[in-house]
């Protein structure tokens, strides 16, 4: 059992940056790859970015390239979300998520999900 808690969201201006973390609780967590989603009002939850266990794989949406960088540190159970550059387009909820299967960008491969954070970005 793996449970999430998402922090560091909040209102910010276009052009501004935000880091999310995410903290696991478990004794397992550097067994777990780690996955960013997100879900604006009205719509789908989308893949944001995801990390292996390792940190040794790396994958991003195209929309958040080159803006966005995930990492984790094992020893604090944690794992971060730099978003710069941000744009109104980025504004929702973001959730951070759990699979031992492997870092991919399907949500459904996840078992954990955290609660969300909300990001607001003003134009």
């Amino acid at each position: 059992q793996v449970q999430l808690v998402e922090s560091g969201g909040g209102l910010v201006q276009a052009g501004g940056s935000l880091r999310l973390s995410c903290a696991a609780s478990g004794r397992t967590f550097s067994r777990y790859a780690m996955g960013w989603f997100r879900q604006a009002p009205g719509k789908e939850r989308d893949f944001v970015t995801s990390i292996s266990w390792s940190s040794g794989s790396t994958y991003y949406a195209d929309s958040v390239k080159g803006r966005f960088t995930i990492s984790r540190d094992n020893a604090k159970n944690t794992v971060y979300l730099q978003m710069n550059s941000l744009k109104p387009e980025d504004t929702a909820v973001y959730y951070c998520a759990a699979t031992r299967v492997r870092a991919s960008r399907d949500p459904g491969l996840y078992d954990y999900w955290g609660q969300g954070t909300q990001v607001t970005v003003s134009s």
